[in-house]
Parts: C-alpha cells; sequence; structure tokens
C-alpha cells in the first residue's frame, strides 16, 4: 500500500483542508468583487484538521476553520515518497480509502483528533453521520427511536461538545445546544473530525470535544465528477400499525466542476430521505408490596410505533481563486426534516393498593428472589381496567446555514482571513394523545378485565388470555378511564439563530529569525451572536357531551394493531388527526399550570473571542501553542409563574450575566522516527451552560406554616422566609476544566496505525441543583397561607430558591486505544483484508455533594465502549461487518408530558454489515456499484432500569428491528 496515489482524490485528499473559524465579513467591498454568488453551508472537501505548511517535513499545525487557503501538504513522516500521478497508478476506493485518508487527517493535525473520511462522493462508510461517528475511539452514541442521534466524547454528555460545519457553529432544533446529526444528509459529506484537544484558532469549541462537519472544496478536487446514489429501505418487522409502510428509499447526487483555467469551481448536492422505521416497546412502570409479602408490577405499557422520516437537503460551493491574492469560498447549506410517528397501545394500572381504584388482585402467582427480595415474575391478574392510548407526532425542522470566507494575501508572507457565517434552525412540533377503553357509557364508566402475564427480566412483557376484545369497533369507545381528560395537544416551537463573524491576521514567519522554531503566528477576534426562543402550546381535550364516552366514526378507523411481540393483545387502529381535527368530538381547553408556563423561555448570548495562536515546526517537534481571551454576555428572558393564586399571577423577568474566560492552549508532537510520534496536549476548556438551566423562569411556593414549631420561635418583629421556588439561573456560567493528554502514535503505511492516548480533565466546577437566595418582590402571597402567618412578624421577600449553579467539580479520566491494520502486512495471501477497532476505558469522581445532586451517575457516561470492524476489498468486491458495544449510562429521553428526563440504559451493542461490487476499469459498467446493507443485525434491545429495594430492575424493553437496503451508485 505504501507510496500508492490516488489520481481523484490526490495525495492531499479532498479532506485535507483546514477548518477555518468564522472571520468577520468582508474587506471594503473586496469580497463581494471576489464572489457573487449564492452557495452552501458545505466547506471545502476533505480537508486535514490542520494546514500543512509545504516548506518543512511536517504538516504545520492545525488551522482555522473556513480557511479556503489550501496548500499541499508536505509527505508525512513514514510514509514512502509519492510517485508522480501517471496512467499506471493504482487506484484505492472504498472502506479502504476511507480508512487511508481518515488516517492521514489525524497524523497531520496538531489536536489530537479522530476522523472519518467519505469511501467516494456521497458515501460516508454508514448510513448516518452519528453512526460513523460513534466508531470513533472514546466516542459513543445513544440512539433515539432507533437511530443513533445523540453522542457522547470522552464519556460527557453532548451538553459538553459543540458541532461545526465546515469550521461555523451550528444553530440546533433541540431543546437545548445539541444538534441532531440527521439533519446533515451522509451523502453530502466528505469527512468528519472530531477534536478531543481545542485548536486555538477555533472559536466555540466544546469542553469534551468538537465534531467538525466537512464538505467538498470544488477547485481542491480538481475536476468534473457527477456521483448518484440510490437504495431502497426495507424495515424487518415494521408495519404493525397498517397505514404505514415497511418500504421507503433514500437518493442522492452529487455534481462537481470548475472553469479551464481552474478559477473558479462549483458544487452542488442534493439529498432526499423517505425512510421508515418502528418501535415494539413495553414498560414495566413501578412495583409495590401491598401487603402480599412481594413485590408485585403495579403499572405496566405495550405499545406499537411506526415512523416515517422524510428529508431533503440541498447544498453548494462556489469557489474563486482568481490569482494568488484572493481566494474566496461561499457556502449554503439548507435542509428540511419531517418527522411522523403513530403510536397505539394500551396501558393499566394493577396495584392492590388502598389508592387503586380499581384495586387488582393476583392468582398463580410465581416468584423469585433477588437479592433477599421475592418478586412476582408471573401471574394471573384481575380486576384492571387497560387504558388505550393513540399517539400522533409531527415534527418539522428547517435548517439554514451559509458562509462566506475569503483570504486576502496582503504582502508575501501575510494573510487577512475574514469569514462571515449565519446559521437558523426551526423547529415546528405537534404531539397529540386520546384515551379510550372498553365499554360505552357516561363519564366514570369502567369495564373490568383480567389477563395472565409473564414479566421477564431481560425482554418483552407478555401479557395474555383477556377476557376482553381490544380491537372491537362497537366496543371500545374515547373517553376517561381516570387520567382526568380524554387527551392532550402539545406542539413545542423552537427557533435558534446564530451570526457569527471572524477577523484573523496570519503571519508567515519562515525566513525570520525566529521561523526556525514557530513557523506562523497568527491572531484575530471571533464575534458570534445566538438567539434561542421556545414555546411550547399545550391543550386538554374534553369530549363533547359532558364528556359521554363515544364510539369511533368507521371513517377515522384503520385495521387493528397487533401487539403480539407482548402476548396476543390487538387494539383498535384510530385516525388520531382525522379525530381530533374533526371538530365533533373534544372541547379544547387551555393547559393552565406551572409547569406549563415554565417551558417556555428566551436566551441571547454575545461572545467575543479574541485568539491568538503560534505554529511550531522546528526539526521533530511540532504543534501550536494559543490563547483565547472569551467574553461572554449572556441574557434570559421569563416568567414569575405564581400558581398558587386566582387569577395564575405571570410577572415578566429579564436577567443575565457577564464574564470572562481565558483559556490558553498547547498542542505537540514529537516525531522520535519515521513511524513513531508521541503527543502532549494541555488546555483549559469550558462549555456553555444547558439553555433550559438558563431559563429565567421560577415557580414560588409559600409556606403559611413558616412559624409552626419553628426553632426559635417566632416572636414580634422576628424576620421570616416562607418564600421559596424552583426554576433556572439566568446567571449561570459555564462549566471549566482544565485538560491533559498524552499519548504515542504509529504510522506503518497507508491504511495501518496504532494510538494510545491518556487524558485526564480537572473539572473546576460542575453544575447542579443547589439552594440559592432570591428576591420574591412583587409576587403576592396566597390568602390562605398569608393567613396562618402571625400577624407581628416581618415578612422577608427573599427566599430559597432550588435552581442550576456552579458548585464544586472532581476529574474525569481515561484510556483509550485505536488501530488499523491492514493484513497483506502479514501475508500476500490476505491481501484486500484488513480491520480497525478501538477500546476505550473511562472513569470519573464528583465532590459528594455534586454526585448527589445529579443522581448518582454522569450523564452520558459509559466506563467501556469499544468497537470492530472487519473488511474485505479487492477488484471491485467489498464486504465489511462492524461491531459497536458501550456499556451502561444515563441518557436524556423526551419524558412524560413533553418533558425532559434521564433514564439509566442498559449496555447497547450494535452489528452493522455490508457488501457490494464496482464494477472495475475495462468494464462496459465501469463506476456502477452494487451493495446491500443490513442495520441492527442483532435486533439489539433499547432497554433502562430502576432500583427496587436495590435489585436492578428492567423498566423499559425496546426493538426496533433491523434494516435492509439495496442500491446502487454510479459515478463518472
Amino acid at each position: 500500500m505504501l507510496g500508492r496515489t490516488w489520481p481523484i482524490w490526490g495525495e492531499t485528499s479532498l479532506f485535507h483542508h483546514p477548518l477555518r473559524s468564522r472571520r468577520a465579513f468582508l474587506l471594503a467591498g473586496g469580497c463581494c468583487s471576489s464572489l457573487l454568488a449564492v452557495a452552501l453551508p458545505s466547506e471545502a472537501v476533505a480537508q486535514t484538521a490542520d494546514q500543512p505548511n509545504p516548506s518543512v517535513t511536517q504538516p504545520e499545525a492545525a488551522p482555522s476553520p473556513g480557511d479556503v487557503n489550501v496548500v499541499q501538504p508536505a509527505t508525512a513522516p513514514g510514509d514512502a515518497t509519492t510517485p508522480p500521478q501517471d496512467q499506471g497508478t493504482i487506484v484505492v476506493t472504498g472502506y479502504r480509502r476511507s480508512v487511508q485518508d481518515s488516517i492521514r487527517i489525524k497524523r497531520n493535525s496538531a489536536s489530537v483528533v479522530e476522523a472519518v473520511s467519505a469511501e467516494e462522493i456521497g458515501k460516508l462508510p454508514d448510513v448516518s453521520i452519528a453512526e460513523s461517528i460513534a466508531r470513533l475511539p472514546g466516542i459513543a452514541a445513544q440512539r433515539v427511536a432507533g437511530r443513533a442521534e445523540i453522542v457522547s466524547i470522552r464519556g460527557f454528555s453532548p451538553d459538553f461538545s459543540t458541532v461545526l460545519l465546515n469550521g461555523r457553529q451550528q444553530a440546533s432544533s433541540g431543546f437545548n445546544r445539541a444538534v441532531d446529526f440527521d439533519q446533515y444528509p451522509s451523502e453530502l459529506l466528505g469527512s468528519v473530525v472530531v477534536y478531543k484537544t481545542p485548536d486555538a484558532s477555533i472559536a466555540g469549541m466544546g469542553l469534551a470535544g468538537t465534531v467538525d462537519l466537512r464538505t467538498i472544496r470544488p477547485l481542491e478536487y480538481g475536476k468534473r465528477a457527477i456521483a448518484l446514489n440510490l437504495r431502497g429501505q426495507y424495515d424487518e418487522g415494521g408495519g404493525r400499525n397498517h397505514d404505514f409502510s415497511k418500504y421507503g428509499w433514500r437518493g442522492s447526487a452529487s455534481y462537481i466542476d470548475q472553469n479551464a483555467n481552474g478559477t473558479l469551481g462549483w458544487m452542488i448536492g442534493y439529498a432526499h430521505l423517505d425512510a421508515p422505521g418502528h418501535s415494539d416497546h413495553t414498560k414495566n412502570w413501578f412495583y409495590g408490596d401491598n401487603g402480599e409479602g412481594f413485590q408485585s408490577l403495579s403499572g405496566q405499557e405495550a405499545r406499537a410505533s411506526n415512523s416515517l422520516d422524510i428529508r431533503d437537503g440541498v447544498m453548494g460551493t462556489i469557489e474563486l481563486k482568481p490569482s494568488d491574492s484572493v481566494h474566496s469560498v461561499l457556502d449554503l447549506y439548507y435542509s428540511r426534516f419531517k418527522q411522523h410517528t403513530v403510536t397505539r397501545g394500551a396501558e393499566w394500572f394493577s396495584s392492590s393498593a388502598d389508592w387503586a381504584s380499581p384495586r387488582a388482585s393476583f392468582d398463580n402467582v410465581t416468584t423469585e428472589d433477588r437479592n433477599g427480595t421475592l418478586f412476582d415474575v408471573a401471574d394471573h391478574v384481575n380486576n384492571v381496567v387497560p387504558i388505550l392510548r393513540w399517539n400522533d407526532n409531527k415534527r418539522t425542522d428547517h435548517l439554514f446555514s451559509a458562509g462566506l470566507n475569503n483570504d486576502f494575501r496582503l504582502a508575501e508572507r501575510t494573510h487577512l482571513l475574514a469569514d462571515l457565517s449565519y446559521s437558523s434552525n426551526k423547529r415546528d412540533e405537534q404531539d397529540i394523545e386520546i384515551f379510550g377503553g372498553y365499554g360505552v357509557g357516561p363519564l366514570g364508566t369502567l369495564v373490568p378485565d383480567s389477563y395472565d402475564r409473564v414479566i421477564p427480566t431481560n425482554d418483552f412483557l407478555q401479557l395474555t388470555n383477556f377476557g376482553l376484545n381490544y380491537a372491537d369497533p362497537s366496543q371500545v369507545s374515547l373517553g376517561d378511564r381516570g387520567y382526568g381528560s380524554e387527551g392532550h395537544k402539545k406542539s413545542p416551537h423552537i427557533k435558534e439563530t446564530l451570526a457569527s463573524g471572524d477577523l484573523t491576521l496570519k503571519q508567515d514567519l519562515q525566513g525570520s529569525g525566529i521561523g526556525n522554531f514557530f513557523s506562523s503566528v497568527e491572531a484575530g477576534l471571533d464575534y458570534t451572536h445566538r438567539h434561542k426562543d421556545k414555546t411550547v402550546t399545550e391543550l386538554d381535550l374534553f369530549l363533547k357531551n359532558n364528556r359521554q364516552q363515544v364510539l369511533v366514526d368507521p371513517r377515522f378507523l384503520t385495521d387493528p394493531t397487533s401487539l403480539g411481540f407482548a402476548g396476543d393483545m390487538s387494539v383498535l387502529g384510530v385516525d388520531v388527526l382525522g379525530v381530533v381535527n374533526n371538530g365533533n368530538y373534544y372541547d379544547v381547553v387551555q393547559t393552565v399550570d406551572a409547569n406549563h408556563f415554565d417551558k417556555s423561555w428566551d436566551i441571547k448570548e454575545d461572545i467575543l473571542t479574541f485568539k491568538a495562536k503560534a505554529n511550531i515546526d522546528s526539526g521533530d517537534l511540532h504543534g501550536n501553542v494559543g490563547l483565547q481571551v472569551v467574553r461572554q454576555k449572556q441574557s434570559s428572558s421569563g416568567l414569575r409563574i405564581n400558581t398558587a393564586v386566582t387569577p395564575i399571577q405571570l410577572l415578566n423577568v429579564n436577567e443575565g450575566a457577564t464574564y470572562t474566560d481565558v483559556l490558553p492552549s498547547l498542542n505537540l508532537y514529537y516525531d522520535i522516527t519515521s513511524h513513531h510520534r508521541i503527543r502532549l496536549a494541555l488546555a483549559k476548556v469550558m462549555a456553555r451552560p444547558r439553555m433550559d438551566d438558563l431559563r429565567a423562569n421560577l415557580v414560588p411556593g409559600f409556606n403559611g406554616q413558616i412559624c409552626v414549631n419553628a426553632e426559635p420561635p417566632c416572636v414580634a418583629g422576628t424576620v421570616v422566609h416562607p418564600w421559596s421556588a424552583s426554576g433556572g439561573n439566568p446567571k449561570l456560567e459555564p462549566w471549566r476544566a482544565k485538560e491533559l493528554d498524552v499519548g504515542y502514535e504509529w504510522y506503518g503505511g497507508k491504511a495501518s496505525y496504532f494510538a494510545l492516548h491518556g487524558f485526564y480533565m480537572w473539572l473546576d466546577n460542575y453544575i447542579y441543583t443547589q439552594a440559592l437566595a432570591a428576591d420574591f418582590t412583587g409576587l403576592t402571597p396566597p390568602p390562605d397561607q398569608l393567613a396562618q402567618v402571625p400577624s407581628n412578624v416581618v415578612i422577608s421577600p427573599i427566599g430559597e430558591l432550588d435552581a442550576p449553579a456552579n458548585g464544586k467539580g472532581g476529574w474525569v479520566r481515561g484510556i483509550e486505544g485505536s488501530g488499523a491494520i491492514e493484513f497483506s502486512r502479514f501475508s500476500r495471501i490476505l491481501d484486500g483484508f484488513g480491520a480497525t477497532g478501538s477500546i476505550s476505558y473511562t472513569d470519573y469522581k464528583l465532590k459528594p455533594v455534586a454526585i448527589d445532586a445529579i443522581g448518582g451517575v454522569l450523564p452520558g457516561f459509559s466506563k467501556w465502549v469499544y468497537n470492530v470492524t472487519g473488511y474485505y476489498e479487492k477488484n471491485g468486491f467489498q464486504a465489511r461487518a462492524s461491531y459497536r458495544h458501550r456499556s451502561a449510562f444515563k441518557g436524556e429521553v423526551v419524558a412524560l408530558f413533553s418533558n425532559l428526563g434521564s433514564v439509566l440504559i442498559q449496555p447497547d451493542a450494535q452489528l452493522d454489515a455490508q457488501v457490494g461490487y464496482t464494477f472495475q476499469p475495462g468494464s462496459r459498467l465501469n463506476g456502477l456499484g452494487i451493495v446491500l446493507q443490513a442495520g441492527n443485525l442483532l435486533n439489539s434491545p433499547y432497554r433502562t432500569y430502576y432500583d427496587v429495594n436495590g435489585v436492578q430492575t428492567l423498566e423499559n424493553f425496546d426493538k426496533y428491528g433491523r434494516q435492509w437496503m439495496v442500491g446502487a451508485s454510479y459515478h463518472f
């Protein structure tokens, strides 16, 4: 493999162009004259994490994001001298080329990075970005509805990392800052680079890491290319809800070209996704011992969900380089992502406690001893009332991103870099749920039933032999069976905009007195404005005619939904949108409670970053030393929500804070030989607080019995503090940490390497709920509570607020090993075979007060993360299988009433595979490739658990089925 070149992608590869942080836009009209078109937020093709210096034998330390001044890197040490490209050049394609380009990015970076590169135009190694990222060392993904969507870096939740597109920060449509990777089609990306240590030239990097999504630069690519991809998809096990298909498809088209003299290049790409999905789900609500002498399951649910994701993404780049003095790139990107999910199932209480109505009873009980506690694992349950539940969720996201970058050469060794970027993300969602059950009658009519139940420790509940038919349209009706309403309609609306300007002056020092050590220096300013607004419209649904239970009109019925994965139950199929939008069934009432008002907030941030960096290239020592001074101003608008008085008292409030962080960084690597390298990185890092933690909302309470049994007793003139509250903290400051990373790397060839890294993060603080002082001036005490306070005491407006605050921290440390090997190194017989893999071990310790406040587990943390990929590629044939695993962790999910909640998720394992063939040169079908892909081959379950008397007990159990895709691609 050594010494081979790639005539299409070139030795520098599309993925060798560096990131460039936002540069403030234009110079007095110079930009406009250099570039007058609109392009897309894809940055140039494949860039390396660093911009190499052509005058030294090693690549230069990493450049800033968005840099358009691409320089061909020198041959990396350990690589054979690259021969000139000619007609006899051996072309390496497919996954092996992806591995080679990824290793090259890692090797050429001054920072500690991991990378994934496209196998060819329009094809990352996996069907989604998050799947590809999750195969990198020290990185793990959390599945949401069966898709890898949330990424944790080095044991930290997504709150501690940031996502860039071509080096530019991106707006998010989520409840906080985390970016939804599904909004970025993998077909339109050239590479993904994950920074694990910061680069001072890039503004807005995360504490745990930074994910940079990169697209293609047409002039660097250097020739015309057209790529077409089309794949059909089959959702194995889908279609339980018959109004959803189990078939889908995805396709993409990319076009790259340039003018004859290579001064103007353009690229445009389009990707469409029409993907079905499903979830089979059971949940064990909670356990209780009500005098029977054993723990019995007191509530359960079984549901079948089907989904359809439709995404359209378009991106483009216009690149202009009329001379060596001007280089401009305009990037544009837009995507619309529509998601529709329908869920049908049943849920009910099965408790014999006094509060239960009706109270259940149990026969034929089988128990099992678990660590000294008896659990009911099989029984016959009597006197229960299953509640049928039908959900319809629709969500649409609109993402737009634009960036204009200009590189002006002011003198032979002096460059001015100007970058302007804008990103907006808007989310509109509607989640409707309605309830029903067996029987028809006035409000409160209940028809009890009985059934047999088996409760496995690691599988679906089995619910069989019901006495009633819950799919009978003549008996199943809409109506409340104990929830207080007949349904809910919740509509979150989120919009975030992010605008940034960056101006950097860069000076090449080679040939000067200090040029033998510092090859270049740069300094600049970055200004970023972020505005995020979240509102939630919440409505309660009540049946008309005094809430009389009512049958469903046949117009709004679908075929029954089988819950066969959980026994023999089927439920009536109801078209939720048809029933609710019809207008003849429900009265709609605005929800009025504290939880509703507390979900809405508005936050603005203005961040000014001064940044400076010196790149080091001295013999075998390379890297950079840098400094960022970050001035941050935040403001939060919200409400004081006093529900203790009638009508509810809502007071507007706007609060904020301003603070400064100084963030030095050092990245060094030393080449012991042409194959062996050691690395050292030191830095101060930070991550901005969660958006919902910054909300200004406050929900107060007033304790009228503040003087009852008070010590010392209340006497005349005693100052009492009856006010208390929960809420957010607009004055919250970032998570802050100090980072050390040391590593050893061996590079044995184009697709062979080994790396071992250890890291230690000293957490200067951690954010968790604490008791703070708050001023309740202006709020009206509830009259009934105020009357209980002695009239001769003084009521202080200062009370206690339970809110997120910066407190004591701790440490996170770990070790990561990764590598890739071509088996041809052992024997020519094994030519074409190879493997990649990694394993990571991480540990942490927080101060006791912090760990208690967050529930004993660091969110996003898995102690062990490992993956392995084996592949074979030769003569056009490709085969690959990838396995990844992460140990148990605490994840964040959307829970009851559209609130965010944390759950303990059991270990997760995924196996994916694909086989394909690409027709070779000389064939009439040259350029055509066919592929068969299979995702989630193990049909791995998603499982959460909770503690019952010290016993880890199953809560949620979901399966999503295997995903099959077959398709073709054509490149010419």
